[in-house]
């Protein structure tokens, strides 16, 4: 009995000195669990799945990162900036080899970036900056033109009069970028009196209740008309519709094609909104977290400054939508199917 028992636990060490599915390296004092280590692993850690736009970037990156031979783990932190630096915690110690991550905030995330360059592991700023940190690689998309097609959408439609401004979070610097470029659209006209900003407000977590709630508070204390509405993504477009009614002349722009401000732009309650092809933007952070990884020759073609460096930089081209072009740009890409964008 005693020499099958023996027998046993020699068979079960060499079982586990065997296995190759599961391996513990340390590097710089972290104990890193790593699944496959013959493969390249990548941490996505994004800020939220709260809209329909990140579940696309979440499927685009993993689906890419496999087809380039890669592993991959995602992890969402409901918009919580302190889940977030935990979840990058987690991922570190299970042994990413790089790191993509959407800041829930773009100040603290810092951390994030300090803590993955503590275990080697190189981070790339997904869609949002992060200031005032080494950080190594940026990828976006222009968001300073994109505030700039923005404020004309609408001030195509009205050229005088008021104008209301429904900014991002504050927490997020590409809501700064968004608003930057339509004040570029916008200042001239404030300086020449046609434009009047009666309305100038950022939205805490990029929420539509709060967005609801600030723009009725503000109507309901000032009697004032709107004459035409910027809003930093669909869903604080949205939150202007609700607010505004379904029922009116008063134009609306966006950003994010999502698929209800496609359908309210054909309902006529939307003017328009900004697409940011997402497949393009997943598909070149995937393939340049791998490349990356291999250890590659990495070029871009711009940088941008955060505070603390000037940061090599992919950016790409934002695409004014309307009426009148939603086939050959949402329908064409695949961004959203005949049958979803007409249901």
């Amino acid at each position: 009995m005693k020499r099958r028992l023996a027998l046993s636990l020699i068979l079960l060490l060499l079982l586990a000195g065997c296995a190759t599915t599961n391996k513990v390296t340390n590097t710089n004092g972290i104990d890193k669990l790593q699944a496959d280590g013959e493969k390249v692993y990548v941490g996505f850690a994004l800020d939220t799945l709260k809209e329909s736009r990140w579940y696309r970037d979440k499927e685009n990156v993993e689906n890419k990162v496999k087809e380039l031979g890669g592993n991959i783990k995602t992890l969402a932190a409901n918009g919580n900036q302190d889940v977030q630096i935990e979840q990058v915690k987690l991922l570190i110690n299970e042994g990413i080899d790089i790191l993509i991550i959407v800041p829930s905030d773009s100040k603290t995330a810092s951390k994030a970036v300090q803590l993955a360059h503590d275990a080697g592991v190189k981070v790339i700023a997904y869609d949002r900056l992060i200031m005032d940190a080494p950080l190594d690689y940026y990828i976006s998309f222009d968001n300073e033109k994109v505030g700039e097609m923005q404020a004309q959408i609408t001030l195509d439609q009205v050229s005088e009069g008021n104008i209301a401004y429904i900014g991002g979070s504050k927490a997020d610097n590409n809501a700064l970028f968004f608003r930057e470029g339509a004040m570029n659209v916008l200042q001239p006209l404030i300086d020449s009196g046609d434009i009047k900003l009666v309305y100038d407000k950022y939205t805490e977590n990029w929420s539509k209740e709060i967005a609801e709630k600030n723009l009725r508070v503000f109507l309901n204390n000032n009697n004032i008309s709107i004459d035409g509405i910027i809003a930093a993504n669909d869903t604080l477009a949205g939150a202007a519709v609700n607010v505004i009614g379904q029922n009116t002349d008063i134009p609306i722009s966006g950003q994010d094609a999502e698929l209800s401000a496609i359908h309210r732009i054909l309902a006529g309650t939307q003017t328009g909104t900004v697409y940011k092809p997402i497949d393009t933007l997943a598909n070149q952070a995937a393939t340049l977290a791998m490349d990356i990884a291999n250890g590659n020759t990495i070029s871009t073609e711009t940088t941008t400054n955060n505070g603390s460096k000037d940061v090599p930089s992919i950016l790409l081209e934002p695409v004014r939508i309307n009426r009148n072009n939603i086939e050959e740009t949402i329908i064409e890409s695949g961004h959203f199917t005949k049958e979803e964008v007409y249901q």
